[in-house]
């Protein structure tokens, strides 16, 4: 799993922004705002990474249960998924 080319993660004003480059700023209509988890795993997901390696980093990062980890990194995959940002 890996993100789409052409996004990439600034910090704005001490937020999290996904900004998108090049040939998606055709096709971006909302800008993505995360929140300190969520920019995590976005830059995990920056590079080629599975859902295994990404649970484990997240349960490793933060004091997490498994359970609401794994629940919480499916809400988030499919939202990207959702919003065709993975490639």
């Amino acid at each position: 799993m890996k993100l789409k080319q052409d996004l990439i993660l600034k910090e704005i004003a001490g937020e999290n922004v996904v900004v998108p480059v090049g040939s998606l700023t055709v096709d971006m209509r909302h800008m993505i705002k995360l929140n300190g988890v969520g920019a995590f795993l976005w830059k995990k997901l920056e590079q080629e990474i599975s859902r295994e390696e990404l649970l484990n980093a997240l349960i490793s990062e933060y004091d997490v249960a498994q359970e609401d980890a794994e629940r919480d990194l499916d809400t988030f995959i499919e939202k990207l998924r959702g919003s065709e940002l993975l490639a």
